[in-house]
């Protein structure tokens, strides 16, 4: 993966993380993410694409021995001078070496938030799966944040605004974003695509929406003063969590692998 998101890790706690939007679609993961945990016990935790460690940070005090990686050195030092927990590692570390330096140590939940696997292509994508299948112990699980190609809530915003050619952008085979003046190669993935790339190793458990009334993020601007709109959006997809047919058409879906 070549972008490192270097440019993005100043700004990303104020542009995402303590965000409007931001802070709504995090709570409905953890909504999805605390029953999957209170069900599924898991002793290590290895979050992949960890960004400033807000993610890894809210699991460690869970109680749960983490390890958090990132690409970008500049997040990981961000994410380091945050708290300091006795149960919470942070590496430097690209998806696509995710297999290298751990050796023969297992992970019972391999965790990956907000898109950080769109960032990787088909090929590289099956790679991981065959890395992570090595890192998951029997029976551990996978919990991934992807975004899917059909997000209503872009679709609706572009054609509003008469940019047609971006209405549908998702659906390319792959998207130049501009991260904070980075710009990134972007891929989408709708869960069945997920399915598929995912091999042999693992089955589908669950697939939940994230986003399907939230708002995209690069919205902010307008919601960060409707918070009250933004709570009964968020209500509404709360409401809907069990819907995985509108997985696909959200801002982001939270997609669960077991280990076969």
């Amino acid at each position: 993966m070549k972008a490192d998101f270097d440019n993005a890790a100043t700004n990303y706690d104020s542009t995402f993380t303590n965000s409007a939007i931001g802070k709504a679609q995090r709570e409905v993961v953890y909504l999805h993410l605390s029953k999957f945990l209170k069900n599924n016990i898991p002793k290590t935790i290895l979050e992949i694409n960890c960004g400033t460690g807000e993610d890894a940070i809210w699991l460690a005090k869970q109680n749960f021995q983490v390890v958090a990686t990132d690409i970008s050195e500049k997040m990981i030092l961000i994410a380091k001078s945050k708290e300091k927990l006795p149960n919470l590692t942070f590496e430097g570390l690209s998806i696509n070496e995710i297999g290298k330096p751990f050796g023969d140590k297992k992970f019972d939940l391999i965790f990956s938030n907000f898109g950080g696997l769109n960032c990787l292509s088909k090929e590289e994508l099956k790679l991981f799966f065959e890395n992570v299948s090595n890192l998951v112990s029997e029976k551990g699980h996978l919990v991934l944040v992807i975004m899917p190609k059909n997000t209503l809530w872009e679709s609706f915003y572009f054609l509003a605004k008469a940019k047609f050619s971006l209405a549908f952008r998702r659906k390319k085979e792959s998207v130049i974003a501009n991260v904070d003046g980075e710009k990134v190669n972007t891929f989408y993935y709708n869960p069945k695509d997920i399915v598929n790339l995912s091999g042999n190793d693992f089955e589908i458990i669950s697939i939940k929406p994230i986003g399907f009334f939230i708002p995209p993020s690069y919205l902010e601007t307008f919601f960060k003063n409707k918070l009250k709109l933004l709570s009964i959006l968020k209500n509404l997809d709360t409401a809907i969590k069990n819907c995985s047919f509108l997985s696909k058409y959200a801002d982001h879906y939270l997609i669960v692998f077991q280990k076969k």
